[in-house]
């Protein structure tokens, strides 16, 4: 992985993720990234924040929006992303300010999607890497996007994570099997609160057999 976060930089991300969200949720205005931002996350990455409430133990998904494309400086992207993680996943109605205090927060930067390439889509399986790949299966318009952190969180193989995918992108969960879906997988550089407005650690992920 050419590209590559300090504990200090993944720190910063999420700290400055939560207070963009916080921010917003109080005064409906999108901050400016901070004059002490370091140099390296102004280079252009694609990144998603996600929301995990933390109930009796266990996280459930409160919300998750990123950038797949490497299209804006990561420290901008960053802070739009968090914000629309909050108030802007249709799978969610908008966090509230209360919620926050239940609310860890992970950033999720990514390298930019490579195009896996087969000779026969049954191929796709032996070139997905759980817990090092995150997937993109496209078709036409429609996308779908899954983190390399979900299949871990869900005990899916390769084939459930394509089809998963597909699900994502609102196609029949075979669509990887035909001719002209394509299949790009990226790796992540992950931070996430160990506890809301806790500690932040860095996510480290081991490749699953």
């Amino acid at each position: 992985m050419a590209f590559e976060l300090t504990d200090e930089e993944g720190v910063f991300l999420v700290k400055l993720a939560r207070r963009a969200i916080e921010e917003y949720l109080k005064t409906y205005e999108t901050i400016s990234p901070p004059e002490d931002t370091p140099e390296k996350l102004w280079q252009k990455c694609g990144v998603f924040v996600t929301l995990n409430t933390i109930q009796y133990g266990s996280k459930e998904l409160r919300g998750c929006i990123g950038y797949p494309y490497p299209t804006n400086p990561l420290v901008e992207a960053a802070i739009d992303s968090a914000i629309s993680s909050a108030v802007n996943d249709p799978r969610f109605p908008p966090v509230t300010l209360d919620e926050m205090d239940h609310i860890v927060v992970e950033v999720s930067v990514l390298t930019p999607p490579e195009l896996i390439k087969v000779s026969d889509p049954r191929e796709y399986p032996q070139h997905v890497r759980i817990g090092m790949d995150g997937l993109i299966v496209e078709r036409s318009w429609r996308r779908g996007l899954l983190l390399p952190q979900v299949p871990i969180e869900w005990g899916w193989g390769p084939e459930e994570f394509l089809c998963q995918c597909c699900i994502k992108a609102g196609l029949p969960p075979d669509t990887w099997l035909i001719g002209g879906t394509k299949i790009y997988r990226f790796q992540a550089i992950i931070f996430e609160e160990t506890s809301p407005r806790g500690e932040v650690v860095r996510v480290s992920l081991q490749e699953h057999r």
